[in-house]
């Protein structure tokens, strides 16, 4: 078969194949990496959606990293996070840094960063055992059991987020409930329930959920440029005080960058994050062995087993690049203009690098996961953040509550984008 060819049983563009059960899809991608060549795939065609030929698939872990390392060649220009290139009135909410090259992503990325430096996130720790401490309260006073995600694992990222930025309390819920609907625009109970007839998505679904993630991205925006006039007036000691008084040679962030760069940290912020947490409680009770061996010695390989949960959860699926020249990498030739997804959950599984990659072993050493992204300047600034979340949120659960399992399958986000759990019943 030629590898621009379709496999009929193979169409990562089909909506349908991603609502699959996990283990079938797994077995695509592993049949992916075995063919010579990157699987070409034509893209979903939506009205009122500019889209292109296609993608290929890089569903290698030495495809995604090389092509993570050679930004000049495989841009995030004019878009990453979504196949077809946003239309101009989604990407003034959509099209944050993730969506820029250097030189511009650099200035934007070293003033963000400031709030993720050691001694920032050294100084959020204390708040972060605090928030967890409440959460698990709750959970034993609920007694008994009931949803992971809203009771718990949800819970931690958004509040840190929150506290972050400086969003008043009364405006956490709707945060939490906007970043769900931008994240989940192919599943219906995100998006309000229009029809959707295969295996649950159907493009007007998805043309539905999209319509509801303009309106929730205008919503976010809207709160971040509010608040950023806010603190241009009266500044604090939050993140958007330091983002409004930044200065990128000679130019400041404007009030609508500041809401784009907000509304991809509270959604990247709350779903990676919640997801591993959640993941992690699935992995813990399918694999008791490994619960014991963490409980063993908590502090000794809770940072090893943080890292095999993001490799085996891998919360974001991919991303897309844009080749920018003629390049030839791994024996295909890229062309001008050619689009390409880096499939993280792909890579991850590579039988190349990973011994036994479907097995999960918190000892397993080296993990070169990309689960936060390939190296190169768009690895995820939060990582840090997320492994304090994930490693605190752990300790409290399993040293506090230790008989805590999860019930029964988990109910999945239908997405390309996120490896999403929406609903986990759990039980102790």
């Amino acid at each position: 078969m030629a590898t621009t060819e379709v496999d009929e049983r193979i169409d990562l563009s089909d909506l349908a194949f991603w609502s699959r059960p996990p283990e079938r899809r797994l077995a695509a991608f592993r049949e992916l990496r075995e063919r010579d060549r990157p699987a070409f795939f034509p893209e979903l065609k939506l009205p009122f959606i500019k889209t292109g030929p296609g993608y290929y698939a890089l569903a290698r872990h030495a495809d995604v990293v090389e092509a993570s390392r050679t930004p000049e060649v495989f841009s995030s220009e004019p878009c990453s996070n979504s196949v077809a290139d946003l239309p101009r009135y989604m990407a003034r909410y959509f099209g944050s840094m993730i969506n820029m090259d250097d030189p511009r992503h650099a200035k934007i990325r070293r003033i963000v960063s400031r709030a993720f430096t050691p001694r920032v996130l050294a100084k959020l720790e204390t708040d972060l055992q605090a928030t967890a401490t409440r959460i698990v309260d709750d959970l034993v006073a609920r007694r008994g059991g009931g949803d992971f995600v809203t009771d718990v694992a949800a819970r931690l990222p958004v509040q840190v987020i929150c506290d972050m930025m400086g969003i008043p309390a009364h405006e956490r819920p709707m945060v939490y409930d906007r970043t769900n609907i931008i994240l989940g625009i192919g599943d219906p109970e995100y998006t309000g329930g229009k029809r959707f007839e295969v295996e649950g998505i159907t493009r007007s679904g998805v043309l539905y959920g999209l319509s509801k993630a303009m309106t929730a991205g205008y919503e976010l925006n809207h709160l971040a440029m509010k608040l950023a006039r806010r603190r241009r007036r009266a500044p604090g000691d939050d993140l958007v005080s330091a983002l409004v008084s930044a200065n990128v040679d000679g130019e400041s962030l404007t009030d609508q960058e500041i809401g784009s760069f907000f509304i991809l940290l509270v959604v990247a912020g709350n779903e990676t994050t919640r997801n591993a947490i959640s993941h992690g409680l699935k992995l813990f009770t399918d694999h008791p062995d490994q619960r014991a061996l963490l409980l063993d010695d908590f502090d000794g390989r809770i940072a090893g087993a943080v890292e095999e949960v993001v490799r085996m959860a891998t919360p974001v699926i991919q991303f897309r690049r844009t080749v920018t020249r003629d390049h030839e990498m791994n024996g295909q030739l890229y062309r001008t203009g050619q689009k390409v997804l880096l499939f993280y959950n792909s890579a991850n599984r590579d039988e190349a690098v990973f011994d036994d990659p479907d097995a999960f072993d918190i000892t397993r050493s080296p993990n070169p996961h990309v689960g936060f992204g390939g190296p190169g300047p768009h690895f995820c600034l939060g990582a840090n953040l997320a492994r304090r979340e994930i490693t605190v949120m752990f300790r409290e659960l399993f040293t506090r509550v230790p008989g805590i399992r999860s019930a029964g399958e988990p109910d999945r986000l239908y997405s390309n984008f996120i490896n999403g759990i929406k609903h986990l019943r759990y039980t102790y």
